[in-house]
């Protein structure tokens, strides 16, 4: 900032405050010392204003008001290039600065243990006591508002808890998926197959690949539906719907991963009208070393899931 608009912008502000000042003494001139039954000659509905000074907590508290705002002119930056008094910021406060300060004092205390966990592997700290809890501390910042807090997932965001991935459940693919996201697209289906051919092939996925009896009453052509999804669907969910990790095209011979619902309508919506979804890549906000621990408590809620299953 240039030296004139500089002085332009501290004698504008400091000539307020004096002003301020003595707008504040000069309306005390006059007043009666204490109260009076002498209005000021105005009526609103029957109420008339008496002419009695402001009460002094009012006006001392103004007076505050105004010896804060110097202070903190002082302290603070706040007239033109003066950068304050504030300690440990030579080149001036701001609340850049006093945020940058605060991720280096925890950079300096919290990076050697992150390094330390950074050197080993995701399955090494999967092991380790003191870095899940770490890992559960960032998930619960950062994952729990769309995986839910016991990591069970909820309608169009997976479970996380279980043996079921849709880019794979290895050590590395679950860094790789929370680093740099993922985007999973399955294509509206309702206008290529039409309606009838929406319900047979929902009613194949669901009876004949995932092993769900269908709802009482339900008509369906499986035939025709396996016909349908051998022509349009097996290319990326396999010929017996083991999904494609890949594609992220998830396993249809088991409901277990069917993330938006398993019900005949709902699969039948998901045929109709496709389905798109998206996980926001997380590289950028916690950087390797704290996705590195994150992967490794996520890696260890499955690996938990299947010790339960195998027992």
């Amino acid at each position: 900032m240039s030296t004139f608009w500089s002085g332009y912008i501290a004698l504008l502000t400091l000539g307020t405050i004096v002003a301020l000042f003595w707008l504040i003494f000069a309306t005390r001139k006059g007043e009666s010392a204490g109260t009076t039954d002498k209005t000021m000659g105005h009526s609103f509905d029957g109420i008339e204003e008496y002419d009695n000074p402001l009460p002094k907590w009012w006006f001392w508290l103004f007076i505050g008001t105004l010896v804060f705002g110097i202070l903190y002119l002082i302290i603070y930056p706040g007239l033109g290039n003066w950068k304050g008094v504030f300690p440990g910021y030579e080149d001036g406060w701001t609340q850049e600065k006093q945020w940058q300060r605060e991720v280096d004092q925890a950079n300096a205390k919290f990076g050697p243990i992150f390094a330390k966990y950074s050197a080993m592997s995701v399955e090494q700290v999967a092991q380790d006591e003191s870095a899940l809890k770490i890992g559960a501390r960032l998930y619960a910042n950062y994952c729990s508002i769309c995986h839910g807090s016991d990591a069970k997932g909820s309608n169009g965001f997976p479970n996380l808890a279980d043996s079921e991935w849709r880019w794979g459940g290895d050590a590395d693919t679950i860094k790789t998926t929370i680093l740099h996201g993922r985007t999973a697209a399955m294509p509206a289906w309702g206008q290529v197959i039409g309606e009838e051919g929406v319900k047979n092939v929902a009613a194949f996925v669901r009876q004949e690949l995932a092993g769900l009896t269908l709802p009482e009453g339900s008509e369906a052509d499986l035939e025709a539906g396996k016909k349908v999804y051998a022509e349009t669907c097996s290319v990326c969910h396999g010929q017996g719907g083991e999904g494609m990790a890949a594609l992220g095209a998830p396993r249809l011979d088991s409901a277990a991963g069917w993330i938006y619902g398993s019900s005949l309508a709902q699969l039948q919506q998901t045929v109709r009208h496709g389905r798109n979804g998206q996980m926001p890549a997380q590289e950028q906000y916690l950087g390797n070393d704290k996705v590195h621990l994150l992967a490794a408590y996520v890696y260890s809620l499955s690996q938990q899931a299947e010790q339960i299953a195998k027992q």
